[in-house]
């Protein structure tokens, strides 16, 4: 028993049906070269580079993050993703770069601009990994979670397993309403609520049964994603983009009204809905990790690391001209924030709906459990094929670089005379492999907001390092691998490398743990910490989840760590995520060699040359830099010094205001809506 209509059956199948026939469409008269298959040939205008830069960066994993962040800690939560709205101005500037390198994917950068191929095979192997087991893993789990709250398991099929959890989770949130009304004064009863506050930490409890096998889901969803991208590549992938973006419009839209009917109209939101969850920002103290000091800190790290990611490259590069690329990136990812907003009002609709003992256990169930209870045969169909639509997009784009790194960067260093026609060859087996590494990898995430988190800080170190290629010269080798092994080690694998030592989970000193509002406790170094269920050890805590580096770091130097609050817990673990890099990157090249200066000085030659309209003139306007790589140093804003900042044009200065004004209105839009939602107007 599915628990889906017929109907959405049909819509499903249709849709899939023409994603498959659009792939296979897109891969006739294709050219069979890498920049043809993993750059569309460097075509694509201002419209495909909206619907690339839309899909690319918009993926169900935002709506249901966001959704489940609303439900979890009011509107303050969705800033997480939303605080990407104050780097639209920097995009007007960053896409240019990466098509004025006029480089196939972001490893050729570290060979092209330090001469180390080395370096470039490091970073291709790095974010290969990166992005199957957290972009592509998490992609597919967030796809997964959504359908598995839409198709249920009937009660008479439950095992005894499940019954005791999910019967397990009514109890829990009947205890935890008698606290909040402060009728809870039995101490058995109050023992019982801790004991089901440790069961529900280790993932114990649940408030549903679904009746959809994941591995059977992951391996389904990805042949589909395979066929069409492999077949066409990029450029199928660009094309899928207009049909996907239409759809996840429709899909972030639909909720909404069916939210508020079911509620009896809009106004009740403000009625069922605490006041403190439609505040946009959370205050400095309590519980609140999302304030303005950690939104900051997410910033930072948000500018730093998009430089990094290893689709930079592919959508940038693919672009006809650099205005092309500057639109693109604009305007698909404006759009994108607009969505947020969409998302933001699920969530709150949530919060009015499934509160006290319908309560939902796992909070990433918010946007799955919505669309089953609101929307109607057809209706969830649609919102199904948004949810596929949403990571298809993202998950093909992320394919196709990472395919593109293999080949380039890995591959051809060991087999130099291959063909363009093997290695497409090759790209395409590189994608199938990509895509089933994704299912083992959403086989072992499980919680959508601590991925989120490794989303956002594990491009920070390499973005930190092609920030410093594209604005100082005196970057090194040296310098280079110094920095990127030093702050992946204590940022991104040391966090989930370190407590597999014997002893560092169960140390008393890590699994500290401090009072926050509630009567509640809060882990000071790990994600939680739950108690030891061996009967001769209960009274020994246990850390689970990450182990945060950065708080150990400071620590040690003389920061007091537990006496922050939450929120500047969470801020200053993003502060030295931003920092780290580089410091280590910057004080190591300064005490190692300089580069080799004929190199650097064609680097930033190329890099000062505008994209020409046609192929001859682009010829020779490049030969003409070869020549006379100095000839736009006039443009320097430093002209004698190591950093290569340019003093901006007409086109960069409009741009740039302009794209201030429009996140100042959306984030004014997001702010007026709430008041209304709120009653306030």
């Amino acid at each position: 028993m599915t628990g889906i209509h017929p109907l959405d059956l049909t819509v499903i199948a249709l849709y899939l049906a023409a994603v498959i026939w659009l792939g296979h469409r897109a891969s006739k008269g294709q050219e069979n070269n890498q920049e043809g298959y993993f750059l569309a040939g460097r075509k694509l205008g201002k419209a495909y580079q909206f619907f690339l830069n839309f899909g690319n960066a918009t993926d169900a994993n935002g709506a249901v993050s966001a959704a489940s962040l609303v439900y979890q800690q009011g509107v303050s939560g969705i800033w997480i993703g939303f605080q990407l709205i104050f780097l639209n101005p920097y995009y007007w500037f960053m896409n240019t770069w990466f098509r004025r390198v006029r480089l196939v994917t972001m490893a050729d950068l570290f060979e092209d601009r330090l001469g180390s191929a080395r370096l470039a095979m490091f970073y291709a192997l790095f974010q290969i990994a990166s992005a199957v087991f957290v972009v592509v893993g998490f992609g597919n789990l967030v796809t997964y979670k959504i359908c598995a709250a839409l198709v249920l398991k009937p009660e008479v099929s439950w095992t005894a397993e499940e019954r005791a959890s999910v019967e397990g989770y009514a109890e829990w949130r009947a205890l935890e309403e008698a606290m909040e009304a402060g009728s809870l004064a039995d101490p058995v009863a109050m023992q019982r609520l801790t004991e089901l506050r440790e069961s529900d930490a280790r993932g114990e409890l649940s408030s549903y049964v679904t009746a959809l096998d994941p591995i059977q889901f992951y391996i389904v969803y990805t042949l589909v994603v395979g066929i069409y991208v492999i077949l066409g590549g990029l450029a199928a992938t660009a094309i899928n983009e207009v049909l996907q973006s239409a759809i996840i419009l429709a899909f972030s839209v639909l909720l909404i009204p069916a939210g508020f009917m079911a509620m009896g109209g809009s106004g009740e939101l403000a009625q069922r809905v605490p006041p403190e969850m439609f505040q946009l920002l959370g205050s400095a103290g309590g519980a609140q990790k999302i304030t303005a000091l950690s939104l900051f800190a997410l910033f930072l790290v948000s500018l730093i690391q998009i430089n990094g990611i290893i689709g930079n490259m592919g959508v940038g590069g693919s672009a006809k001209d650099e205005f092309a690329a500057r639109f693109g990136a604009v305007t698909g990812t404006y759009a994108k924030r607009l969505m947020f907003i969409l998302w933001a009002f699920a969530g709150l609709i949530a919060v009015a709906l499934y509160h006290g003992e319908n309560a939902l256990s796992d909070p990433d169930l918010a946007w799955g459990t919505l669309s089953r209870t609101l929307l109607g045969p057809g209706l969830l169909g649609l919102m199904i094929t948004g949810v596929l639509a949403a990571n298809m997009s993202t998950v093909a784009a992320q394919t196709v670089s990472v395919s593109a790194l293999l080949v380039r960067n890995v591959l051809r260093p060991m087999r130099p005379d291959m063909s363009e026609l093997q290695a497409v060859r090759a790209g395409r087996w590189a994608m199938v492999g990509a895509l089933g590494s994704g299912v083992i990898a959403a086989a072992m995430l499980n919680d959508v907001f601590s991925a989120m988190l490794l989303v956002q800080t594990v491009s920070v170190p390499v973005g930190a390092a092609v920030m410093l290629m594209f604005f100082w010269r005196r970057l090194t080798v040296p310098g280079t691998w110094w920095g990127l092994l030093v702050a992946i080690s204590l940022t991104v694998l040391g966090p989930y490398l370190v407590p597999q030592v014997p002893g560092v989970r169960e140390s008393a000193a890590l699994t500290a743990q401090v009072d926050i509002e509630g009567g509640l406790t809060e882990a000071v170094y790990f994600e939680t910490v739950v108690r030891s269920e061996e009967p001769d050890t209960k009274d020994v805590f246990i850390g689970q989840g990450r182990l945060h580096l950065e708080l150990v770091m400071l620590d040690a130097v003389g920061f007091d760590v537990a006496g922050m609050t939450p929120g500047g817990r969470f801020a200053s673990r993003f502060f030295v995520d931003a920092a780290l890099p580089f410091i280590v990157l910057i004080l190591a090249s300064l005490f190692t060699r300089p580069p080799e200066k004929h190199r650097v000085d064609q680097f930033y030659g190329r890099m000062k040359t505008p994209v020409s309209p046609t192929p001859a003139l682009e010829a020779a306007a490049l030969a003409e830099t070869r020549k006379d790589p100095s000839r736009f140093d006039h443009t320097k804003l430093f002209p004698s010094s190591s950093w290569e900042f340019t003093r901006w044009n007409r086109v960069d200065t409009i741009g740039f205001l302009a794209c201030c004004a429009f996140s100042g209105a959306v984030i004014l839009l997001f702010w007026s809506l709430l008041r209304w939602a709120a009653g306030g107007f």
